[in-house]
């Protein structure tokens, strides 16, 4: 039986209760928050028995086998490095380190100790991520990914809900180094990451204020960002995070040498995009029933998920954390590969210097930065 806590008692921990309660061989032993009131709920919610307001007293007394840690980002890495110091196994949040030479040590020390650390990016875990990945592992797209665009909408509400959402000038979101898309674009860059190979790929970002935020003064927050990623391997990758388009997208494309994919997070769908091309006539008739019925082959399939109580919002975390607690339960890999997880926090460090102050001044002088070089190189 693992034993799991859960350091950090906001909105996000009752997702990772939720889902802790529906799967065998492990049970929430306590949890952990500063306000007492906030950890006495969540124990009263999902009948855990201990409470506490210190990691260090709860690490000593209740010796859990995993921590899942949920709180803002700015702690995530003491906490992690001291759960792994006391010889857990650790899942935390995204983003889950700051920077990545925080990463790079709690990699280290979780390797030293021979313990698994992972981070909440549960999107590649969907029924339809999944099935994407195993498409492509199956020589789908005929070869190594060419080009992917990954595309991250993040929906800021009404200019009421924003207005008071921002209010707060010390909200912990501020204090981030990219402040809001520091909180909200990892999954976007995961999705790419997963599928290059150079540790460190190049980054080219531009992020600006958009209008809503703009209208409301709070022009020193970020929320429309498009970046430009290659690797040494001459794939490429589109990046688009977005507060203002509409619809508001979740969506993934990667194309190889024959065919491609198209995945649409929030449907849930995932479409075969046929490299070649019919004759004559045929092109413009036979693709688009194609497609039609590969649309209506998804809702199927949703559906009898949701028949089965399969489908829902926290799918994708479920099949995570069941693939960690299974890795260390079997001694079998991490879900994440640690490379990819490095790999996405490298183009995010990427990103928010270049959309820093300095960094800004440098776009507009005409220079962006490479991360495999301490130098910059001028744009074309």
């Amino acid at each position: 039986m693992l034993k799991i806590a859960i350091v950090g008692c906001g909105k996000i921990a009752d997702s990772h209760a939720s889902q802790i309660r529906q799967l065998q061989g492990c049970e929430i032993v306590a949890v952990c928050e500063q306000e007492e009131l906030m950890a006495r709920q969540l124990c009263e919610r999902f009948a855990v028995r201990r409470h506490y307001d210190d990691t260090t007293k709860l690490l000593r007394e209740a010796r859990p086998d995993v921590v899942h840690i949920t709180t803002p980002p700015q702690s995530h890495f003491e906490i992690a490095r001291q759960c792994l110091e006391a010889g857990c196994h650790v899942y935390v949040e995204k983003p889950i380190t700051l920077y990545t030479a925080e990463l790079e040590e709690l990699i280290a020390l979780s390797k030293q100790r021979g313990l698994k650390l992972t981070v909440g990016h549960d999107e590649q875990f969907s029924h339809s991520a999944r099935h994407m990945r195993e498409l492509i592992r199956s020589g789908y797209l005929g070869g190594t990914p060419i080009h992917m665009e990954s595309t991250w909408c993040y929906d800021l509400g009404d200019p009421t809900y924003a207005k008071a959402l921002l209010a707060d000038t010390a909200h912990w979101v501020r204090r981030l180094p990219g402040k809001l898309l520091h909180n909200v674009i990892s999954h976007g860059i995961a999705k790419i990451s997963e599928f290059l190979i150079t540790p460190t790929p190049t980054v080219i970002a531009h992020g600006y204020v958009g209008p809503l935020l703009s209208s409301l003064g709070a022009r020193e927050i970020v929320d429309e960002l498009r970046v430009i990623i290659s690797d040494e391997h001459r794939t490429t990758a589109y990046f688009t995070f977005s507060s203002q388009m509409r619809p508001s997208l979740d969506q993934f494309l990667i194309y190889g040498p024959q065919n491609g994919l198209f995945l649409d997070e929030k449907r849930q769908t995932l479409i075969k995009l046929r490299g070649s091309r019919y004759k004559s006539y045929l092109e413009q008739f036979v693709p688009p029933l194609a497609l039609a019925r590969q649309y209506l082959d998804s809702s199927y399939r949703n559906l009898r998920l949701f028949l089965r109580r399969e489908f829902h919002q926290d799918a994708g975390k479920k099949c995570l954390i069941e693939s960690l607690y299974r890795s260390i339960i079997d001694g079998t890999p991490v879900p994440i590969p640690y490379d990819q997880i490095l790999r996405t926090s490298r183009i995010m460090d990427a990103i928010f210097e270049q959309i820093s102050s300095r960094g800004t001044a440098r776009q507009r002088a005409g220079v962006v930065h490479d991360l495999r070089s301490p130098e910059s190189m001028e744009l074309p």
